[in-house]
């Protein structure tokens, strides 16, 4: 510091506020509405556009835990709408685990897939069609 320089804090000597203005704007954490998150709990909480600011809505509400992927089944079904226009038809070969019966079936299908859906089977066997499961 130079001879000349002053700090702040001593400039500021018999200066009642210290340049916060009123007297009552430097006392606390009151004066912000509480130290650091407080106030963020509820959705009708005093810090709410601050919160949907840098938070977004996802601050609130359960986030929870997924199912595992090692224990997840994830079955690739097709319906019989989506059935291409073949009549030997080899849904396991195509990546398919499930037949499922949204749609008419087109023609009369032989279908070879792992399982498939009672509604589907009906529909198939209804139009003359045969479904091959397992």
């Amino acid at each position: 510091m130079t001879a000349t320089h002053r700090r702040k804090k001593t400039k500021l000597r018999g200066n009642t506020t210290h340049g916060y203005g009123s007297r009552k704007k430097h006392r606390g954490a009151g004066n912000r509405g509480g130290r650091g998150m407080a106030g963020t709990g509820k959705r009708a909480d005093h810090k709410r556009k601050m919160v949907l600011k840098y938070y977004g809505r996802e601050y609130w509400g359960k986030k929870g835990f997924g199912i595992p992927n090692k224990l997840r089944d994830d079955i690739r079904a097709i319906n019989i709408k989506d059935l291409p226009d073949k009549d030997e038809v080899n849904l396991t070969e195509q990546g398919y685990d499930k037949l499922l019966g949204t749609g008419e079936p087109r023609r009369k299908y032989k279908i070879t897939v792992k399982s498939c859906s009672e509604r589907a089977k009906i529909k198939i066997e209804k139009a003359g069609g045969s479904l091959v499961t397992g």
